[in-house]
């Protein structure tokens, strides 16, 4: 019956997933809080992408991981603390300055977001500090606050963002974001298109 109404509704994997669990049809995590052991397989995904800025981020949006060409483009994660390094945190600390949304994507990432939190506390109904984030994004940023009223939970794996760099300049690349199988990790990663004068900054890092 489930199934026959996801398909009706023509919702995507996530919705039908979000959906499923909201009918008590998948049982939730059974850790309370988002998973902090990287899995090797995606610390070794990680390591192999030489010269392209990434990380790997929790179910709560913290950045667990991270390679030395995403220190070099963004921020030195280590100087951060703990609750500092967190993605949400940081669009709010960056906002405006060291990033913004390219012209047309402004309110990508909050979208984004506010899909992935509210999926993750579906996965964690008892995770205090992932509740205690999402009222603090949603406090100060209305679009996430609207998208989260609104229940979205359809991915936006892509996001065009301008960043601005100290000393490469302004530069427009492509936020992307894979779910890792199996984990409540995802992994993300700054491109910029072939041939532009983002794509050959990256290559400078």
């Amino acid at each position: 019956m489930l199934s026959a109404l996801a398909t009706a509704l023509q919702l995507t994997e996530a919705e039908r997933d979000h959906l499923a669990r909201l009918a008590g049809q998948v049982l939730p995590a059974e850790n309370d809080g988002a998973p902090e052991q990287v899995p090797e397989d995606a610390q070794r995904l990680l390591d192999g992408l030489d010269g392209i800025p990434a990380y790997i981020v929790n179910d709560r949006q913290d950045i667990v991981a991270w390679n030395a060409a995403a220190v070099a483009l963004m921020t030195d994660f280590s100087r951060l603390t703990p609750d500092e390094r967190n993605l949400t945190r940081l669009s709010l600390r960056f906002r405006d300055t060291l990033c913004t949304g390219a012209p047309g994507s402004e309110s990508d990432f909050a979208r984004q977001t506010a899909a992935q939190l509210r999926a993750a506390g579906v996965r964690h109904p008892t995770d205090n500090v992932l509740a205690e984030l999402i009222n603090e994004f949603a406090a100060q940023d209305p679009v996430f606050a609207s998208s989260w009223r609104h229940h979205a939970v359809r991915p936006v794996p892509h996001v065009r963002k301008i960043l601005r760099h100290p000393a490469l300049g302004e530069l427009e690349i492509d936020r992307h974001t894979l779910g890792l199988p199996g984990s409540g990790f995802s992994l993300v990663m700054y491109t910029a298109e072939a041939g532009s004068p983002g794509a050959a900054a990256l290559k400078s890092l």
